[in-house]
């Protein structure tokens, strides 16, 4: 199959979203196992570019000068903080309904961010580039894996970063990710995951290796009950992010 006959949309996938997209800015809603997750990857992703980039993650906008891409952006959760941090931000979703969504929350905010309903492979085809990549709750959910990440690799500027979130293929991330947090504690409608679709980190690496990016770092995700929170951790069975950069040599 030529790139031309490709597509990374899984229709299923993208009309399950949409049609809960007038919740994604409910912190109690059906994306509040999200809006719990942003302090710890919001984290994750500020330190990880400063430290790459020499800058101070404490200042007011440390991402100032860099752009920015949310692919599968949904309604905005990281886009908004991240154009508050300083960066340019492009947000992109597969789901009109959603980029309509961020639109309409982004001008309530006072916040210029330039949304758009499209796929990475298109923002590719047109020649798109960025300095930073977030693919964060996004490849589990797509209908081609290894090209969607091809796709946004080819996008990543030289010296530039990309990060991925998913949640790994294993027996644990099925009693926790899906029964637990599906069926048991209803964190999250039944079938917003499908356990054949959840992808392991080896996964992930080569066809990033292949587009000439190098992992350098990994972390587990955890959940905390008792501080009903999120943090890192050295265990990557269930959730977890990695970073790949793009030599400066390219």
């Amino acid at each position: 199959m030529s790139d031309a006959a490709q597509s990374t949309i899984d229709q299923a996938e993208v009309d399950r979203f949409s049609a809960m997209a007038s919740e994604w800015w409910d912190p109690t809603g059906k994306f509040r196992p999200l809006h719990k997750f942003n302090p710890v990857r919001l984290t994750y992703i500020r330190d990880r570019v400063c430290a790459h980039h020499g800058r101070d993650p404490k200042s007011a906008t440390p991402l100032e000068g860099l752009r920015v891409l949310d692919i599968g952006c949904g309604g905005g959760l990281l886009s908004e903080p991240l154009t508050r941090m300083g960066a340019t931000v492009v947000g992109a979703d597969a789901s009109q309904t959603n980029i309509e969504i961020a639109r309409i929350h982004a001008a309530q905010s006072g916040l210029e961010i330039d949304y758009r309903a499209v796929t990475a492979e298109d923002l590719a085809a047109d020649g798109e580039t960025f300095d930073v990549i977030l693919n964060m709750e996004v490849v589990e959910h797509v209908a081609d894996v290894d090209f969607f990440l091809s796709s946004c690799a080819g996008m990543v500027r030289p010296g530039g970063l990309m990060f991925v979130a998913t949640i790994n293929r294993t027996m644990k991330a099925l009693a926790l990710a899906i029964v637990g947090a599906e069926y048991v504690l209803r964190w999250l409608p039944r079938g917003t995951h499908q356990y054949e679709k959840l992808v392991r980190p080896q996964e992930i690496e080569t066809p990033l290796a292949a587009s000439g990016m190098r992992v350098i770092d990994r972390t587990g995700v955890f959940y905390s009950p008792l501080s009903d929170s999120w943090n890192l951790s050295r265990d990557m069975d269930v959730n977890y992010m990695m970073l790949a950069a793009r030599p400066s040599s390219d």
